[in-house]
């Protein structure tokens, strides 16, 4: 295959020419050709759904799909390395966070090129050199004090979070055309890194994001089939988790196991982008989740439906269950911030623990022992609860569309909290950061998607908060004049973030993804700092 159709259109990275070779440039070309028109094809199927939602149509289980979920059947088999994945820590693919993550006693490292990342092609490119790096045991990390961040000899299985089917990464032209973000990549680290994952006991392991239903999860069955193919694996050697974070994706669990059945592994329970995906979807209706995101917990009826389903549906295929995150950063410094968080954070490993996940995710090392000792003392001598089926479970499509939230209100904090996170969040992105520390947090883009889509819809559908004051599109303006030297202060790009927040937030029009309006921005101060083209 002629390498030229496919051109690098991002600066030079230092490393890159060992990571854009042109045996794995061909590779990717060849995923382009193969795929770009069935993913294509499912993202104007998306908009499609969401017409018919628009017009009234509520999403249920499939008629077509029916024998998929009353037959039985079971998914493939489960490798050594992810038998066990009580605590799994995720993070950005930066050098320092990797080491500190795989070597912090949690089983599973999620390295995220997706939420956690901003794709700048600096990001892009030094996160697959950091990976194979790690991979091969030889990723280190200056220390400020003189020292040397290295892995310790046990550390944790490595799975990988490719972007979503809906990014497109515009450093990657093939024919002219921007290749999906999704398939560069998992490309560049399957093509990369596949025999010496194996050499190593281990094989190319994947987090899969924004699933919305079981053709865009068949699209990746047949991504997967044709990698193992073209790189002479055995089928079924690749290995995924799925993330279930949208409405949609709730009602096709099964539909999804089965799609990817020899390759799936387990689903995970994804709080921030399931209620953002819920917004998006049904944001034509006012009452919609009218009530401040930090009340709508895990227990409120209808997130308790969707965790209590994900949980039957994985283990009634032999899948595992991952529980949600725990964001919380621990304090150097205040004390009674820890006591009260670690005690929310230990009360939802409890409730993960005892409801049959098998396990839970964190976005700190601190972490990895509250959750660890908890799931421990629950899994007793097994490292998982597959046999737990749930069957006096029953969930309806009710009980996943009645968005109603027992005692929710809408609150000016509510209001002010959502404006000042998303902003200093696009802020930090701009600036190449996608992991940041706020308000004793670790956010990613979904907690910026969630803030600025109930904005938006507080703000279009004119609700009222609980003080009596309308959540207008000036009073939101009022609360950002009033926070932003603050966040010039803390943030260059607060100026260019305050651009994008309005454009998200503020627009009649509904935007789908924040990630998407600031990419080409994004991009376009990267060509401006880092200067040239390479091709």
């Amino acid at each position: 295959m002629n390498v030229m159709s496919i051109r690098v259109v991002g600066p030079k990275i230092p490393g890159g020419e060992h990571v854009l070779t042109d045996g794995a440039l061909n590779f990717l070309e060849s995923l382009h050709h193969q795929f770009e028109s069935q993913r294509q094809a499912l993202l104007q199927r998306r908009q499609e759904v969401q017409q018919r939602i628009t017009e009234g149509w509520k999403p249920s289980f499939r008629d077509d799909t029916l024998s998929i979920r009353s037959s039985e059947w079971s998914v493939g088999d489960i490798p050594p390395d992810l038998t066990d994945r009580r605590v799994e820590i995720t993070g950005p693919t930066d050098r320092k966070m990797m080491i500190n993550a795989l070597n912090s006693g949690a089983k599973v490292f999620m390295a995220d090129f997706e939420d956690a990342n901003s794709p700048t092609w600096r990001n892009m490119v030094e996160g697959q050199i950091n990976l194979t790096d790690a991979i091969h045991r030889e990723i280190t990390f200056p220390a400020p004090s003189g020292g040397l961040y290295t892995l310790k000899p046990d550390i944790a299985t490595l799975v990988v979070r490719p972007r979503g089917w809906h990014l497109p990464d515009q450093h990657l032209l093939v024919d002219n055309q921007q290749m999906s973000g999704s398939l560069v990549d998992f490309g560049l680290y399957v093509y990369r890194n596949a025999h010496a994952l194996l050499e190593h006991g281990s094989a190319p392991y994947f987090y899969l994001p924004k699933l919305e239903n079981m053709e865009e999860a068949l699209l990746w069955e047949n991504v997967f089939c044709f990698a193992e193919d073209a790189l002479k694996l055995k089928r079924g050697t690749i290995k995924a988790t799925v993330l279930v974070e949208t409405i949609l994706a709730a009602f096709e669990m099964d539909e999804i196991l089965w799609a990817l059945r020899p390759h799936i592994v387990g689903l995970n329970a994804g709080r921030w982008d399931y209620l953002f995906s819920i917004i998006k979807k049904f944001r034509n209706e006012p009452g919609v989740l009218a009530s401040d995101r930090q009340q709508i917990t895990m227990t409120v009826p209808f997130m308790r439906a969707y965790t209590q389903l994900l949980v039957k549906t994985a283990h009634r295929r032999g899948a595992y269950a991952i529980g949600g995150m725990a964001a919380f950063i621990p304090s150097r410094r205040d004390q009674d911030v820890n006591r009260v968080a670690l005690a929310k954070v230990a009360e939802d490993k409890e409730r993960e623990a005892n409801d049959g996940f098998d396990g839970t995710w964190v976005a700190h090392p601190d972490l990895v022992p509250v959750a660890n000792e908890i799931f421990t003392r629950v899994l007793g001598p097994s490292s998982h609860q597959r046999h737990r089926l749930l069957e006096d479970v029953h969930v309806h499509a009710e009980d996943l569309t009645d968005f109603h939230v027992p005692q929710g209100s809408m609150t000016e904090d509510g209001l002010r909290n959502n404006i000042a996170v998303a902003i200093q969040y696009i802020a930090s992105w701009l600036g190449g950061a996608g992991a940041v520390a706020l308000y004793h947090l670790m956010e990613d883009a979904a907690t910026a998607e969630i803030a600025r889509a109930q904005v938006w819809q507080w703000v279009n559908s004119q609700a009222t908060l609980d003080s009596g004051t309308r959540a207008s599109a000036e009073f939101v303006e009022q609360i950002i004049r009033e926070g932003l030297e603050e966040w010039r202060s803390l943030w260059p790009m607060a100026d260019e973030s305050v651009v994008l927040f309005r454009q998200v937030a503020l627009s009649k029009e509904w935007i789908d993804f924040l990630t998407l309006a600031a990419y080409s921005r994004l991009v376009a101060m990267e060509q401006d700092s880092e200067g040239g083209h390479h091709s």
